[in-house]
């Protein structure tokens, strides 16, 4: 009996870093119902046991102290924010899901997950469809915010036949002047999500003159397309989390973070403003527009 429970608590003292009292803790940047919305969704993929941490309704919070404390087997950050704050643990696999251009946040071999942003071949296989005369798309955008992004766009566009015209934007009181350029050498603006050009003034100025140039807008969200924007690509916030939920899953099976590559949103959302379409002369149905 005695050599029994020796065993037992040299086995406790050995290994007792090793307990966990949650598989993942879960930390949320905020609490707002797209992040719920992923939260549901990695939830209905992955069933480990979790703790959540909703960031700003822990005002104060030592995250990295807290994150010691709990000694999860895998991290969630949901949103840019709590990836910022937990981007410098090195030891526990991080995944992270509802993050526009996570790689300009963090990048470490610990960490893995599921940017906001849809592919760039669904937007062009969309926009294919229009009547392009020049095969010329114009974006605006800031080098610091999206230039990975459009980058990676360029390339795509290029093997798809298109040419992605680009503007820097420096100042916002630059953008009239950098679309009076584009006005005769693009057949759409394609407005990604960059906060340095998606503001309030710079998209009231996009849609006026969209409606001036007849150049139709595509873009990343359905409330631009209520707006003025022809049509988006959203992305669907349930399936984001899934994604996130299988790579979660994966990892707490014993699959090393390294084989397991961040990647894009997998789902999209179609939203097309049929008003904005026939003042612009196209016509949806013979172009065969249907939801990716």
């Amino acid at each position: 009996m005695r050599t029994l429970f020796i065993a037992i608590l040299c086995n406790a003292l050995l290994f007792g870093g090793q307990v966990f009292a949650h598989d993942i803790l879960v930390i949320q940047g905020m609490r707002v119902k797209p992040f719920d919305e992923a939260l549901q969704g990695f939830a209905s993929t992955c069933t480990a046991g979790s703790k959540k941490i909703v960031y700003t309704d822990t005002e104060g919070i030592d995250i990295i102290k807290t994150v010691r404390e709990e000694r999860p087997r895998l991290i969630l950050a949901i949103g840019a924010d709590a990836l910022s704050r937990v981007k410098m643990i090195k030891d526990i696999p991080i995944v992270y899901l509802m993050v526009l251009n996570p790689q300009q946040i963090a990048d470490g071999k610990n960490i893995t997950g599921v940017s906001m942003n849809v592919p760039a071949v669904k937007y062009l296989a969309m926009m294919e469809k229009l009547p392009l005369r020049r095969k010329s798309i114009g974006v605006l955008y800031d080098p610091n915010h999206t230039g990975y992004l459009v980058r990676k766009a360029q390339q795509a566009a290029r093997e798809e036949g298109l040419e992605i015209v680009v503007s820097e934007v420096r100042d916002s009181r630059d953008v009239p002047a950098l679309l009076e350029k584009m006005e005769n050498t693009v057949d759409l603006i394609w407005m990604v999500p960059d906060t340095s050009v998606v503001t309030p003034v710079i998209v009231e100025y996009l849609l006026m003159f969209s409606q001036q140039q007849r150049i139709p807008i595509v873009t990343f969200a359905g409330k631009y397309v209520d707006m003025g924007a022809l049509f988006s690509l959203d992305i669907d916030n349930v399936d984001l989390g899934r994604q996130a939920g299988e790579m979660a899953r994966e990892i707490l099976d014993g699959t090393p973070v390294k084989e397991l590559p961040p990647t894009d949103a997998r789902k999209t959302v179609f939203k097309v403003n049929r008003n904005v379409a026939k003042k612009l002369g196209i016509s949806l149905d013979e172009i065969g527009y249907a939801s990716p």
